[in-house]
């Protein structure tokens, strides 16, 4: 397929094949957009609700578009960078948190994310007064490959402990997906986790008939939500709350999610053949994104980022009119007002999550590793060695996160935000810095986290 001509502007192949180009990107999104509100509300037991979740992906998509002037085919879903701080807030029990409803909790941790959405717009800005090669010195692969991989491996527990619950079903799942990653053709192969998450559900179906039970004996699915819901509702909107403690939980993962940004960029960039950090510029783009993060979370949605799975699309379809994206976005807030089909979703059992979740969190990982590996970071230099072995250590070594007072406030540093901060300043202090951005073209395209 791949020899055929890149097609540019979609209207060319007809507006029903348009159409339905819009739906796979849809789809290719869908699996993980949801999957973050899933993880949040299942195991965190803060209610982040899947109607919200992508209705904001829509118009967080909408807005990005506009702000990097039509021209950059991204789609924005949610980020998979902030669920290590959802599981903190979510355990913070100390000063205002102490027996504070799950509900209220959601808000705090959404202001910090409004917070970190915030801080893209002064990377943004930054980018615009130095120039995006004195940026990107601060932040080179030895210091942003590690952070990577302790993403992946913080949430390394979570994905066990949900396919616990029936074993048969996350092995399902996951077999499901490794299946048409490496042997899946044209469609079925851009799709996996959809896929995924399908034929499980499928199992669920059956096994649910057969009476099977998860491991401490409750029905695999529960309809009853399903049934209550409506057709048409609106998103249940609800406006986010400051904490200092929650802002420094979430505000921090703002740096991984921005590399991440920059890697889906100069992937996009690639894939499309033209240089989308250059023009519309990545300033643009990373306003766009800031603006899309904070904007969900002011109405109680998850961080918004820009999305492999899409790029992914882009890369097999051929078709690299960011018209096609915006239908996506379009069919995203549409469905954001049916509920019915939110709780269906929403009925998943978290042995599926589980199973889907052993794949996205070790891919997390192992792309900070092709991180490291394309970059040619050299470890037999004693200095790289020090800065990735201090943010291994800080990032996996400090599970509860680091809690301590300024003024009458408790404050908690995640492990990554601890991680992170020793990686850039470590980087910055010793000698030897020899990281240029865009002298290894093949390297730098692969910084993002491509879930």
């Amino acid at each position: 397929m791949n020899n055929q001509e890149a097609i540019r502007d979609a209207r060319t192949l007809g507006i029903p094949k348009m159409l339905l180009l819009g739906v796979q990107h849809m789809f290719a999104m869908f699996g993980a957009t949801i999957l973050v509100p899933i993880i949040v509300s299942s195991q965190y037991g803060l209610p982040l609700n899947i109607q919200t979740t992508l209705f904001f992906a829509g118009v967080g998509t909408l807005f990005f578009h506009i702000c990097s002037k039509l021209k950059v085919p991204a789609f924005l879903g949610s980020s998979f960078a902030f669920l290590g701080g959802f599981e903190t807030v979510s355990k913070l029990d100390q000063g205002i948190y102490a027996n504070m409803p799950a509900a209220e909790k959601l808000q705090y941790a959404c202001g910090g994310i409004v917070v970190a959405g915030l801080l893209y717009l002064v990377l943004a800005l930054l980018v615009k007064v130095v120039g995006v090669h004195k940026v990107m010195r601060f932040l080179p692969p030895v210091v942003t490959g590690p952070i990577i991989i302790c993403i992946g491996l913080n949430l390394a527990p979570s994905a066990v402990s949900n396919a616990s619950s029936c074993w048969p079903l996350a092995i399902i799942a996951l077999a499901v997906i490794v299946v048409f990653n490496i042997w899946g053709k044209g469609m079925l192969k851009i799709i996996p986790i959809l896929l995924g998450v399908v034929v499980a559900y499928v199992a669920a179906l059956i096994m649910n008939a057969l009476g099977v039970t998860t491991a401490d004996g409750q029905s695999l699915l529960n309809f009853a939500a399903v049934a209550d819901a409506g057709w048409i509702g609106l998103p249940p909107f609800q406006f986010a709350k400051f904490d200092l403690s929650a802002i420094l939980v979430m505000a921090p993962i703002a740096i991984a999610a921005m590399m991440e940004h920059i890697g889906d960029m100069s992937a996009i960039s690639a894939t499309v053949g033209e240089n989308f950090i250059e023009d519309p510029g990545l300033h643009r783009t990373l306003i766009g994104d800031g603006l899309a993060t904070t904007l969900s979370a002011m109405f109680g949605g998850p961080a918004n980022t820009t999305y492999g799975e899409n790029t992914g699309v882009l890369v097999l379809s051929r078709v690299y009119d960011p018209n096609v994206i915006r239908l996506a976005a379009i069919y995203a807030v549409v469905l954001g007002f049916i509920p019915k089909m939110a709780e269906i979703i929403g009925s998943m059992p978290s042995a599926i999550v589980g199973g889907v979740s052993f794949m996205l969190y070790g891919m997390i990982s192992a792309i900070g590793v092709r991180n490291i590996v394309e970059n040619k970071v050299d470890f037999t230099n004693s200095r790289n060695l020090i800065i990735a072995a201090v943010i291994l250590v800080c990032g996996l070594g400090f599970s509860g996160g680091l809690t301590f007072e300024v003024g009458g406030a408790s404050i908690t540093l995640t492990s990554l935000a601890i991680a992170a901060i020793a990686g850039i300043l470590l980087n910055a202090i010793l000698p030897g810095n020899d990281y240029e951005f865009g002298v290894n073209e093949s390297g730098d395209q692969n910084r993002g986290i491509h879930h």
